[in-house]
């Protein structure tokens, strides 16, 4: 067994706890200002590599921005737009091959070409100016001349009955209503000089000019048409309500409510009163028996002015506030009143017969129809013979 020796063993060192009696306060404080220290070095350095990078940037820009150094970023406009502008600007025969494909023939008989779509999207928002009717009235294309339209003219009818009494056989009945397509159609002259001016937007132009015609035009059919090769117009239904005003030259508040509250309320709900600029300022003096007037004006820019809660549409082709006219309807249009588009607009270019007065005429065509189909979601005041 082996002797361990007791006095070399008491020679070792003895371990004991440090004498440092350093303040754990003064201790965090070094170690929070040590972390300082580092995160402002870090910021430092960063601070450093930001402004390098500044001055490269700088640097990079006053190269760039000397001339003959910048590129232009121009939107090349679609094949299908060139093409239609080539076709106005010098006719098909100085259109390149792959302009000649990208027009859109016109089937109908009258040939022409048709207008690419974002043409045709421009003519539509310019139809809404002239043609208000197409703001407020259900629009839909139509694929034929003639558009068929079911309706049900009668539904089940129940009734009371005891436990074995049997009950009385009833069914819905149907019918139909036809809307037909008409063809609508001007021309426009337009001069040598500014066919060949780059600068003139052709596009621009005779979008707005046959809107205009277009929705003049269809703005009256919609409302006055006789249905003798052109839509029957809204004001021509017999089976609109009327009420005939107590006076033969102005139209009162209390006839305003009651037209109002004439419609049914599904209607009413959704309905908007139409009449024109004249109408409406004798309209907008009216006042209730509170002396509050009846016209509001929009909360907001763009919001229509209302009548009653329910907005205001300046129709210019209604009657004026005379004897026997009716210049107010008030009504639901898009559930009582369909337009239907067979053809947005077809161009034909005619660089022939106004030649010798140094113009081109364009001859422009659309196809559509409209007409009311519900008579019970309008109401329209008449005023005294």
């Amino acid at each position: 067994m082996e002797h361990v020796n007791i006095e070399t063993r008491s020679a070792l060192p003895i371990e004991t706890r440090s004498t440092d009696n350093t303040d754990p306060l003064a201790q965090a404080t070094a170690a929070v200002e040590e972390i300082r220290a580092a995160a402002e070095t870090a910021r430092t350095a960063h601070a450093a590599e930001v402004a390098a990078l500044t001055t490269r940037l700088s640097a990079v820009e006053t190269r760039m921005n000397r001339p003959g150094t910048t590129t232009e970023e121009t939107t090349e406009p679609a094949v299908e737009q060139r093409a239609f502008v080539s076709f106005a600007r010098g006719g098909i025969e100085r259109m390149q091959a792959e302009e000649v494909r990208a027009l859109t023939v016109s089937t109908d008989t009258a040939g022409g070409y048709l207008a690419p779509d974002q043409f045709v999207q421009e003519l539509d928002r310019n139809l809404v100016l002239f043609s208000p009717m197409r703001s407020v009235a259900r629009v839909a294309p139509a694929s034929a001349g003639e558009i068929i339209l079911p309706q049900r003219t009668g539904t089940l009818t129940a009734s009371w009955g005891g436990e074995t009494q049997p009950s009385n056989g009833t069914q819905p009945s149907y019918g139909q209503q036809k809307i037909s397509v008409y063809e609508l159609k001007c021309f426009v002259d337009i001069s040598n000089t500014l066919l060949e001016d780059s600068a003139f937007n052709l596009e621009a132009e005779l979008a707005y000019d046959f809107a205009e015609e277009f929705g003049r035009a269809e703005g009256l059919a919609f409302l006055k048409g006789d249905g003798a090769g052109k839509p029957k117009g809204l004001m021509q239904e017999a089976d609109v309500s009327e009420l005939v005003t107590a006076s033969s030259t102005i139209v009162s508040a209390a006839e305003l409510v009651t037209a109002f509250h004439e419609l049914p309320t599904a209607y009413a709900s959704r309905a908007s009163w139409a009449m024109n600029r004249g109408t409406m300022g004798v309209v907008r003096k009216l006042t209730n028996t509170a002396g509050d007037f009846l016209w509001k004006d929009g909360i907001a820019d763009g919001n229509p002015p209302t009548i009653l809660g329910r907005p205001v549409v300046e129709m210019p082709d209604m009657d004026d506030a005379a004897a026997g006219l009716s210049p107010i309807m008030f009504g639901d249009f898009a559930t009582g009143f369909r337009i239907f588009d067979r053809v947005n607009l077809s161009v034909l270019r005619d660089p022939y017969s106004q030649q010798t007065n140094g113009l081109v005429r364009f001859h422009a065509r659309r196809r559509v129809g409209g007409g009311m189909t519900k008579g019970e979601a309008f109401f329209r005041i008449k005023m005294k013979p």
